[in-house]
């Protein structure tokens, strides 16, 4: 006898298994499709080298929703998150350094003034400043997307007219040089607006990717940031574990080929291995393009829409992530000489010196080069997570932009790849010469490879960018920004629908409740 679900989930990351829960919350039952052997997506702790553990792809938390972890119940599933702190550091050829803390605000200052007095006062209004949009835009989350029009009256309607312009259509160097004089200050507030952008700091709307950063209370702060006890996977076997307590059935290396449609509705899928499985309906955690393009039959979707998520919709990726098992950890020689590596390295560390210097990097990947000097943005878990790493060894992540999917004249397999981890280490040996005698072990993940081992389209991390042209109700279309789409049955729930990218679990929160109002009145 065939089984027909309520719905089927397609990819297990982390929005496909929060959609999962609130669906079997609501009573429906659910299954859950991943293509590899575990779920998890790209929040996934694996083992690079024996005893070493990272975080393979997402590798720090902040802006998974707290409405989600309450409502989930994620701790008594061994969910922990706990803040990084110091929460920046900052080395700067000449020898100096900035510390930013982000639970301590008069350190922040203090760091700042040793570079600019005027601009440890303006620090202040920095901070007041995203406070004011956050206040706006975070209510508008847990929904489906508002249109920008209506965003737009938030604003004008709270008094805010100027903080629109700020965030949604300056760059980020322009509004850098409204707030702060510093060259070096401005360095250190800048690189939160480029994570995961194909984009340089001169683009217009990268602030509004600043303020998607920022927006986060994972650890019960806004803007916080800091590791989840284990690695990122230790949310999605949280979240699993939930899944599988409410009744979700979840199936690993089941991959699906294409979806089942008949009289224009989606009606369930077809593995690769040719099984059928039924739905009433079905939620794509996968990314737009590879949703449409690839998942859909070609019959089954209007001709310009194809065109339009082909051509229109931007999700080619900058992202090259170096993961590194490490005899010992980096020394910068720029850090105080009182403070031990231990604590320089429970920050995140931004090699970043200068705007000038990620406008180069930036302009290197606009002519389909790797940037000859990367922005490098460091973490290391080992020293507050003794799980990671054996006892005196770390694991070191380089977040690393930027970096071509298609890079001209070349091929990431003709040796590029281990070419630019090449450059990424000598890059971070001027700060701290000792990583290159370091290194154990060095897992290279170029865009093809985050395409081919987490299915990210273009090696996109948040499945396409996250700049206001590609936000709320224009996300991933206009007319297709409610987690519906133009196939009846099918919908949207991962990083590819409002609001975007990053291990929020919005996307899943939001698709689900579509979907359980859809489902009730069939």
């Amino acid at each position: 006898m065939n089984t027909t679900y309520d719905a089927i989930v397609i990819g297990g990351g982390h929005n496909g298994l929060v959609a999962a829960c609130y669906l079997a919350q609501a009573g429906k039952r659910v299954l859950v499709l991943e293509r590899y052997h575990t779920v998890g997506g790209a929040a996934i702790t694996e083992e690079i080298h024996p005893g070493f553990r990272v975080s393979v792809a997402s590798y720090s938390c902040s802006l998974l929703r707290p409405e989600i972890i309450e409502d989930l119940r994620l701790p008594n599933y061994g969910f922990a998150v706990y803040a990084k702190s110091p929460s920046y550091f900052m080395p700067f050829p000449d020898g100096r350094h900035l510390f930013l803390f982000a639970d301590n605000r008069e350190q922040s200052k203090a760091q700042i003034a040793r570079f600019s007095q005027r601009d440890a006062e303006q620090y202040a209004e920095w901070e007041h400043f995203w406070d004011r949009v956050c206040d706006v835009i975070e209510p508008t989350l847990m929904q489906p997307p508002i249109p920008l029009s209506a965003l737009t009256e938030r604003f004008e309607q709270a008094g805010l007219a100027d903080d629109f312009r700020r965030v949604m259509l300056l760059s980020t160097t322009d509004l850098l040089n409204e707030f702060f004089e510093s060259e070096e200050v401005k360095a250190a507030m800048a690189p939160q607006s480029l994570i995961g952008t194909a984009a340089g700091l001169s683009t217009p709307g990268t602030p509004y990717v600043w303020l998607y950063h920022a927006i986060g209370r994972a650890i019960g702060h806004r803007g916080v940031w800091g590791y989840v006890r284990g690695g990122m996977g230790a949310i999605t076997q949280a979240l699993a574990a939930a899944a599988q307590d409410l009744g979700v059935e979840l199936r690993t290396a089941a991959s699906v080929a294409e979806l089942l449609v008949e009289q224009q509705t989606a009606k369930g899928v077809v593995l690769e291995n040719g099984e059928t499985l039924r739905a009433n309906a079905v939620l794509s955690n996968a990314d737009p393009r590879h949703t449409f393009l690839n998942l859909c039959p070609t019959s089954a979707l209007p001709a310009d829409f194809r065109a339009q998520i082909a051509s229109g919709y931007r999700s080619t990726g900058p992202v090259y992530k170096l993961n590194l098992a490490l005899h010992e950890l980096p020394r910068y020689t720029s850090a105080p000489t009182d403070v031990a590596p231990e604590v320089v390295s429970r920050a995140t560390v931004d090699i970043a010196p200068s705007v000038a210097y990620m406008e180069r990097a930036w302009d290197d990947y606009k002519y389909g080069q790797p940037s000859r000097e990367p922005f490098i943005e460091i973490y290391t878990q080992s020293p507050t997570d003794p799980t990671m790493a054996p006892e005196g060894k770390h694991i070191l992540s380089c977040f690393c932009q930027y970096a071509p999917y298609e890079p001209v004249g070349r091929s990431w397999d003709d040796g590029l790849r281990e070419e630019f981890a090449d450059r990424v280490l000598a890059k971070v040996a001027e700060y701290a010469p000792n990583i290159s005698d370091a290194v154990i072990a060095r897992q290279m993940l170029s865009p093809v490879d985050l395409e081919q081992r987490f299915g990210l389209t273009g090696g996109h991390i948040f499945h396409g960018e996250i700049t206001p042209d590609q936000s709320f109700n224009l996300r991933p279309l206009a007319g297709f920004a409610d987690y519906r789409t133009p196939l009846q049955g099918l919908y949207l729930c991962g990083s590819g629908a409002h609001p975007g990218g990053g291990v929020t679990g919005i996307p899943g929160h939001n698709a689900a409740r579509v979907v359980i109002d859809a489902l009730d009145v069939q």
